[in-house]
């Protein structure tokens, strides 16, 4: 028996990216959703899948339950961002045809605020994942990896840097834009302190790639985190861009909004990505994630983890592509999805995630892990 996974975005930036490493598990039959069925139609006649994928016209502000009653699909995975400014509609579809459902959401109320569906879900007899990315599933992992090895986590300090010849859609560009310059709180200290989006500039020193940018950004890990882990003092995650120049542009334009001399820069997205891509010559294929984990060891001494994942070959979007494709894989080799709704936690090991990324130009780098 197959399991039947519907992708909405599927012929998208990440969707695509997930539906082509599910589309070779002959326990997976795929659908292909969108708003435009000829897209569908044409990215389905193109995929090398173990059984015939199928397209499927999808409006996810229409009638969404009754075109999953139509198709019927054992899991939705949801992949049309930006999700800053979304609701839960498509999760609630999910519920009412009973239908397991996770995304690749980013934003970081819309990920927090997933426990409200909690209720329903297990009514339903259905698992609600979100944040199944990087943020906080492939986070959270590797500081469950090393935080055995302290007794007290002082501080978690780490961002993701873009490669800028890697595929930027226009989706994520919007997810970050939406934030930058605009206020927001983070864990500092023990407790919540406003920040700016893409301010406090500094830089990050990779292995391989040298000195990176970095500014402030808005995610759910910081909500998530200090609980989580007791004790935790200061929660900072940042992005920047890999040119320099483009950063510092970016930089300068979170001043002029957070001054209100210009609006939010989501709303001119689409301009601002295309101007992005002048700077390509500057830069390439390689993106990369660090994060720097402080506090005691259980002697008391000062004790300090850095982890760097480094993406070449414009292989860093497949990073945040991971979860959804490992859950589906489990969900079709016949491991249940644990009914409720929840962010994308404990389901997916750190050993896990870096097997799923082994055919890829991808590697890691752990300093002070002794």
């Amino acid at each position: 028996m197959t399991a039947r996974i519907l992708i909405l975005g599927g012929y998208g930036n990440f969707g695509s990216t997930i539906a082509r490493r599910l589309a070779t598990d002959v326990n997976v039959r795929l659908l292909i959703g969108g708003r435009s069925r000829a897209k569908a139609e044409a990215f389905v006649a193109g995929l090398d899948a173990a059984h015939p994928a199928e397209p499927v016209a999808v409006d996810v502000h229409g009638d969404l339950a009754g075109t999953l009653e139509a198709v019927r699909p054992d899991l939705v995975i949801h992949s049309v961002g930006p999700f800053q400014d979304q609701d839960y509609r498509v999760a609630q579809a999910c519920i009412a045809t009973g239908t397991h459902y996770l995304d690749l959401s980013d934003g970081r109320a819309f990920v927090a605020g997933i426990g409200a569906l909690d209720e329903e879900a297990r009514a339903a007899g259905v698992a609600v994942i979100a944040g199944a990315s990087s943020v906080p599933c492939l986070t959270a992992a590797i500081v469950d990896r090393y935080c055995g090895g302290f007794a007290r986590l002082d501080s978690l300090d780490y961002g993701i840097s873009t490669a800028e010849q890697g595929s930027r859609g226009l989706a994520t560009a919007a997810g970050v834009l939406s934030y930058v310059g605009k206020p927001f709180l983070i864990w500092r200290g023990g407790r919540w302190a406003k920040a700016y989006g893409w301010q406090d500039l500094h830089a990050e020193t990779y292995p391989e790639l040298g000195r990176r940018l970095f500014g402030n950004a808005d995610i759910v890990d910081v909500d998530l985190f200090p609980p989580r882990y007791p004790g935790l003092g200061t929660v900072r995650f940042c992005a920047g861009h890999e040119v320099k120049l483009l950063h510092l542009g970016t930089w300068a334009m979170s001043w002029l909004v957070r001054l209100r001399l210009m609006p939010r820069l989501s709303r001119i997205a689409p301009a601002l990505l295309r101007a992005s891509r002048l700077f390509n010559p500057l830069g390439t294929g390689r993106s990369a994630l660090h994060l720097i984990i402080k506090g005691l060891d259980h002697e008391g001494a000062a004790r300090t983890v850095r982890f760097y994942l480094i993406a070449r070959q414009g292989h860093g979007p497949h990073v945040p592509c991971i979860p959804a494709i490992l859950l589906g894989r489990r969900l079709a080799a016949g491991v249940p999805l644990a009914p409720g709704a929840r962010p994308c936690l404990d389901l997916i090991s750190l050993a896990d995630y870096l097997t799923a990324l082994e055919h890829l130009d991808i590697s890691t780098v752990v300093i002070g892990d002794d």
